[in-house]
């Protein structure tokens, strides 16, 4: 049985609120930090701290807007996530933050943590790695790749897999191109899936252009499927 609670927490004087999830029973289990997409923390985002939880890991989703708000207008998430995008420190403090949350349950396993990411998530847990926090894994789906400080691959101490679309438009492939050089020049363990046809925000049911109005971001019931399955390998293969 799952159980979850929702835990507000501070970074400087924002309030945050995130989604902490447990397996069943007492023991130490391997923790995994959730990175919500660029609008914010939904529903649908707090299902997979749970449903970690119920394959047995300690999961928290953090929130990185504060309040555990949603973006409704466009203009002004892109706004938000372009001042992140050029500000590392503070997108690693953000994801330093959640990841304190995670390590301060005391069935966290620290020796087998991963962080995940989705969307602009996704270029918070990549940041996260590369402000060297001890990680065994980090995953990206549809993630930001591009950073300011790329020299800071370096600092990355686990593997790192990325899942991309070769039809997003937000992951063009100059920028697929410079993430492999930078985790070249970083001597980074790395793996980058390209699911041929796929669009932005795979993973999410409710990314629909007819819906959103946004061209580019399309659900992928099958790429959802296999990028998750190939990130529990990696974690069967990394976790003691």
């Amino acid at each position: 049985m799952v159980t979850a609670t929702d835990v507000e927490y501070r970074v400087e004087d924002t309030a945050m609120v995130g989604r902490l999830a447990l397996p069943d029973g007492s023991d130490k289990r391997p923790a995994v930090l959730i990175a919500h997409e660029g609008p914010g923390l939904d529903d649908y985002q707090r299902g997979r701290a749970d449903q970690l939880a119920e394959l047995g890991f300690v999961a928290f989703a953090l929130d990185y807007h504060g309040g555990g708000r949603w973006f409704e207008d466009r203009d002004e998430m892109m706004a938000r996530l372009g001042a992140l995008g050029a500000d590392p420190d503070r997108t690693r403090a953000l994801g330093r933050a959640g990841l304190e949350v995670l390590l301060a349950e005391p069935r966290a396993d620290r020796s087998n943590v991963a962080a995940i990411g989705y969307c602009f998530g996704g270029t918070v847990a990549l940041e996260l790695a590369r402000g060297g926090a001890d990680l065994k894994a980090v995953v990206g789906f549809h993630p930001g790749l591009s950073t300011v400080r790329p020299e800071d691959a370096e600092r990355i101490t686990g593997r790192v897999l990325v899942f991309v679309g070769s039809e997003d438009p937000f992951i063009p492939v100059d920028q697929r191109l410079a993430f492999e050089a930078e985790m070249r020049a970083g001597g980074v363990e790395w793996e980058m899936v390209l699911y041929g046809g796929v669009e932005h925000s795979f993973t999410h049911p409710s990314a629909d252009p007819e819906r959103t109005g946004l061209p580019g971001i399309r659900y992928d019931a099958g790429a959802a499927g296999r990028s998750w399955r190939a990130m529990l390998e990696l974690f069967e293969d990394l976790f003691d």
